[in-house]
This record gives structure tokens, sequence and C-alpha cells, in this order.
């Protein structure tokens, strides 16, 4: 991953020194275990991990310079692993165990710390949303279907209905991470043929994974799962970015992103702020769908393996955990230096002369005995003029005679008792706070797992 979209956690976990640490420690536990069962020497297992080397990028540079010559990566870590332990004890590393093996369980080792970091990410996320939605728990706004002005509701409901499709990316994560956290020391095509199930049980145990029946390789739909979830949670910051690039727009400014001093919109046009975030946030989540397409390619393998598998991991797991992080970061920061116009709201909400009250007033006409066909086409009818002639829309229905008749009995009065009701903002929005209130029912808001 490229370093502009890397947070420094998952920069750290995906490193080379990384990576081949986690190596070095799946064979150094398999060499204890081993001797635990009198199948190595103890005092031999006890120099493996006294003498082992430091993993560091002399280290990673040493293992680049073998596998020129072996063309395989664990051989070469091995190599370069028995070199620093020395010989005979050296000998040891690696006894009985399979490249897939080290690489397999150390991989989900990694997955599931990356995991660890995604779940604490979408639990700040989720509860900077339940901040954001209280916060403008009566914050009124219009509605919008199809672009189009609908009905009004509150910019806490929407704010809300994002924070609890956060809480359930986040349990997408935990399962996902529950997947993932798993192992296997079995072999070459898993059947223990010279390594024993109780090394497998000592290194998981040690590491916190779980042993599972495998072939060569751990089944990769448990690798799919976290790209999913990464895939899901990405979704939904990219919903929640299309919403606010939407009201960014000149024409709606109902929310703008934060604005730092010195900050620039344009190298041409000084007057600019433009949604540069949740365009990003748009774009990178593209990358982690695709990336999931990759990633369920990868389940289908050859008898007991191959490895058309590994060169698309190589990529697609460090980078969709990485961008998802960052990503979810990245919308976290987003909406928590969001600056919101309830002013603005109200002024859009209003613009439409008063149309977004239609309903109401076709609903009253179906109470008061109108079929619900001839109903619409009388309110439909003055919602077009309102339109035209850019008149209030209650205006216009006061008076139409032929809903004066339906509605009002005949009196301007009765009539102005149905528009009063049917034209309510407070009746409108009277259960609107269900979304919010929902948020309650969220559990550990200020727990990450």
């Amino acid at each position: 991953m490229i370093p502009r979209y890397q947070t420094p956690e998952t920069a750290a976990l995906w490193s080379d020194p990384s990576r081949f640490g986690r190596w070095l420690e799946v064979e150094l536990l398999a060499t204890e275990a081993h001797a635990a069962l009198g199948l190595v020497p103890i005092d031999a297992a006890r120099a493996c991990r006294d003498r082992a080397p430091v993993v560091d990028d002399a280290f990673v540079a040493a293992v680049s310079d073998r596998e020129a010559v072996t063309d395989h990566d664990v051989a070469a870590f091995v190599d370069v692993v028995q070199d620093h332990v020395g010989q005979p004890d050296g000998a040891w590393i690696h006894f009985g165990l399979t490249s897939s093996d080290v690489v397999d369980t150390a991989l989900c080792w990694s997955m599931r710390d990356a995991a660890d970091l995604l779940v604490g990410a979408a639990g700040s996320l989720r509860d900077t949303l339940v901040g954001v939605a209280g916060e403008h728990r009566d914050t009124v706004m219009i509605g919008r279907t199809h672009g189009v002005h609908a009905e009004p509701t509150t910019f806490g409901a929407k704010v809300a209905l994002w924070a609890l499709q956060v809480d359930r990316d986040r349990r997408r994560l935990l399962a996902a991470r529950d997947a993932v956290g798993v192992m296997k020391l079995s072999g070459a095509v898993g059947t223990y043929s010279n390594v024993p199930p109780e090394v497998e049980a000592h290194v998981g145990a040690a590491l916190g994974l779980t042993p599972v029946p495998a072939t060569q390789v751990i089944s990769r739909d448990r690798h799919a799962e976290l790209l999913w979830a990464c895939a899901a949670v990405g979704a939904t910051c990219e919903l929640i970015a299309v919403e606010l690039r939407h009201l960014q727009r000149t024409e709606v400014r109902e929310a703008m992103e934060g604005f730092r001093p010195g900050q620039k919109g344009s190298s041409a046009m000084p007057h600019k702020r433009n949604p540069i975030s949740a365009e990003t946030i748009s774009g990178l989540a593209r990358v982690l769908r695709s990336n999931l397409q990759a990633g369920l390619q990868d389940v289908a393998l050859w008898h007991e393996r191959d490895i058309s598998h590994s060169s698309v991991e190589r990529i697609v797991l460090p980078d969709s955990t990485t961008l998802a992080h960052y990503v979810v970061k990245r919308t976290e920061r987003l909406l928590s230096r969001l600056e919101v116009s309830a002013a603005r709201m109200r002024a859009n909400l209003e613009a439409s002369h008063g149309l977004v009250f239609s309903q109401p007033v076709l609903l009253a006409l179906v109470r008061a005995g109108a079929s619900r066909d001839d109903a619409y086409r009388i309110v439909q009818r003055n919602a077009m003029a309102a339109w035209e002639t850019e008149r209030p829309f209650r205006e216009l229905l006061a008076a139409d005679d032929e809903l004066v008749g339906l509605l009002g009995d005949g009196r301007a009065d009765g009539l102005d008792a149905v528009l009063d009701e049917a034209f309510d903002l407070e009746r409108s929005l009277r259960h609107a706070g269900r979304a919010i209130d929902a948020l309650d029912d969220l559990d550990d808001l200020s727990s990450p797992g």
C-alpha cells in the first residue's frame, strides 16, 4: 500500500520485519513443542530461542539475498535463521513443518490483529456518529428520494441510521476476526504425518489462535470473509460520504467538510471548498470491493493446495485491511469536523412552497370519502401549479373549489382546520426520533471489542 493511505498501525503490522518476526515465533514455538514431546533435544530448543536472530531490516535483507538463490521465500528464511542459531541446534528449526504451516499461521495471526484494529476503529466511528445524531436530533431538514424533495426528516435521524449500520459492520468485523483467528501445523496435506497434533495445540494456545482442520493450507473462505467485512465497512463509509458530497453542493449547502486554516480547495479558484475527504472515501471503497472479488476467487484451489492464492493475498490482504482502517478513520475525522447549517436545511425544506406536505393532504381527502385516485389528482394538480407559479401550495389548495367541497363541507374554517393539521411540521416529525432512540440499545459504546 502506498504511504498516502496507510495508518501507522497497519504499516507496522504488515511490514516485512513484522511478517518475518511472526514466522520466527511460529518456528520457535513449534521447536519448543517438539522438545516437550521428546522429539527435539531440550537444549537445542533452548539454543534456538536464545540465539534466534533479531528481525530487523538487516535480517530482511539477508532473507532477500538468500531468496535470490533458493527462489523460495520460506526456505530462504529458514536458511538464514539456522545460520544465526548455528549448527547442530539450528537444524531443528522447521522440523516436521511445511511452508504453509508457518505462513498460514502467521498470516492468520496478522489478519486477526488487523481485525482488532478495524473493530476498534469502527467502534470509535460509531461513537462519533452517535454523538452527532444526538446533537442534531431536532435539526429539521428535507428528506429526498431520487434526489427530489420528499418529506421532512431530521439530520439526527439520518446520522442515527449511519451509526446503526456501522455497528452492524463492527459486528461483521468481529465475526471475521473469529473466522481468521485460526491456525494449522498439520503438515504437507493436513494429515499430521510428520508433526503431532500436540505441537499444533501448543503453538495455537501460545498465539491465541484456534487450530482447525485443513489441507496444506487453511481454507480461503475465511480470508474472503475478512475481505467482505472490509468491503462492507468501506461501503458504509461511502454511503456516508456520498450523502455529505451531495449536501455540500453549492445548490444545497446544508453541510460542509471542515476547512483548516491555510487549506486550499483549488490551485486555480480561491473560492473553492471541495468535499475532498468524502470523494477520497468513495474512491477507496471501490478498491475494497475489487479486492473482495480477488479474495473470493482464491477460495477454489487445486486439490490440497496450489499457490495461485499466494500472490493475490500478498497484495489484497494487507491493502484491504490497511485501506479499510484508513477509510474508517478518515470518515470519523470528516464527521468530527463537519459543519452543519441548520438554517440552510430549514430554508431548503421551505423552498418547495410547502409541497412536502402533499401526502397528509392526500390522506385527508381519502378520509373525507374521495377515492384515492381522485384525491391524488386533486393534490397533484395543485402541486404542479405551485411549482409552475411559485405560489404557496397551501394557498392553492385553499382556493380549489373541489377540495373545499370535500374537506371543508363548504366552509373555509373547516378546510383551514384540515390544512393546519396536514401542514403541521411537528406532526410529521413526531416519530422521527425513533432511529436515535434505537442507539440506546447499542452495547459497549466505549469499548472497541
